[in-house]
């Protein structure tokens, strides 16, 4: 009868062994789980920025990884790049100012291709034509897989004059490179190796 008395108790006490490593297993999950919980909870309200509008109203905003943009902003600071450089007006004051902001977003090389044109008249003859230049950029392909990144630019060029419309195929090389942000420069990038692979003739349109 004693040795019974014995078993049960070992057998109870087994019983509460299990049962307390159970508990103890349930509270670390659950200790785990609340503390997931709450570094999720602190990461999104991380990303909520409420901005105070005139003193008045306030707005919420969402925060962003800068990195998920730079592809973005990489094709857009080449777009105003040859906006820059390839739409001028026939006027000097207008044509300097174009050229001034283009070559803030590159490096030499963009200032090497205006010297070659300016030096060849090519400026002076679009005051003294009253011809107008724009360009239409078609595409612009990066290579985001190496550093600089390589840049293909296919666009069309407009040569408006008096008497007619000559549209070129327009296409330039480059590589990008990481700067630091600007008012000139503001998507941090500089164009380096700038060069014209193709510009030539593709129709002429009579006015």
């Amino acid at each position: 009868m004693q040795f019974k008395s014995l078993l049960n108790i070992e057998t109870s006490f087994k019983q509460l062994r299990i049962f307390a490593i159970v508990f103890i297993c349930l509270c670390a999950v659950i200790t785990g789980y609340s503390v997931y919980a709450a570094y999720s909870f602190a990461e999104q309200q991380r990303q909520k920025i409420y901005v105070l509008d005139g003193g008045k109203s306030l707005m919420l905003a969402l925060s962003q990884d800068l990195s998920q943009n730079r592809p973005v902003e990489a094709r857009e600071h080449v777009k105003r790049f040859h906006e820059l450089l390839f739409s001028l007006a026939p006027e000097k004051s207008a044509i300097e100012s174009n050229i001034k902001r283009a070559l803030a977003l590159s490096d030499k090389s963009a200032y090497n291709y205006y010297k070659d044109l300016s030096e060849k008249g090519y400026y002076n003859r679009l005051i003294s034509g009253n011809i107008i230049q724009n360009i239409q950029i078609d595409s612009i392909v990066c290579d985001f897989n190496t550093y600089p990144y390589d840049v293909l630019t296919y666009a069309r060029q407009m040569i408006i004059r008096e008497s007619n419309i000559t549209e070129r195929s327009l296409i330039t090389q480059c590589k990008l490179m990481n700067s630091a942000r600007s008012d000139e420069n503001a998507h941090g990038y500089l164009i380096e190796g700038f060069e014209v692979k193709e510009n030539k003739d593709i129709r002429t349109l009579k006015r």
